[in-house]
């Protein structure tokens, strides 16, 4: 196993509670500002792992009044991106390339977002380059699916 990321040693140095998960998701959202269009909070990270839940708020309400489409994808970004950054070592880079979504069923509550890794690269052997591909559940809080994505990210050494 490669040494923690800087962001997951960030993540580990925070106590693991509501005020850890806050400060924490506070910081994302000071260094990729767009991600709080969705006031998402970190509640689990590792690598291969990362949860983000978002409440249901008017800002992100479409003309249905539920969780607009695109701040689902926007939920599925930030926990793609959460993932990468402590999964991806420090010798690499990543980038999104490309996202696959689709949409399930109407989101009328707060949503869960869950990207995992079914197995972690062994990114000493990325020597050129190779895409990723993240999956993303989004859930309801009543547990139903409503958005899956397939971020493809690509990874290539520093």
């Amino acid at each position: 196993m490669t040494k923690p990321t800087t962001t997951h040693r960030i993540w580990n140095k925070l106590p693991d509670n509501r005020l850890g998960h806050t400060l924490f998701s506070l910081g994302m959202v000071a260094r990729v500002p767009y991600f709080g269009t969705v006031l998402p909070s970190v509640v689990r990270l590792e690598p291969g792992l990362c949860e983000v839940t978002s409440p249901k708020w008017f800002g992100i309400h479409n003309h249905l009044g539920t969780f607009h489409a695109i701040a689902a994808c926007n939920l599925a970004e930030v926990a793609m991106g959460m993932l990468s950054e402590a999964t991806v070592p420090d010798t690499h880079r990543w980038i999104p390339k490309a996202m696959n979504v689709r949409y399930l069923a109407k989101a009328e509550t707060g949503l869960r977002a869950i990207a995992e890794l079914a197995e972690v690269p062994d990114f000493t052997q990325i020597t050129e380059g190779q895409e990723l591909v993240v999956p993303v559940a989004i859930y309801d809080k009543h547990g139903l699916e409503v958005v899956h994505a397939d971020i493809t990210t690509w990874v290539s050494p520093k």
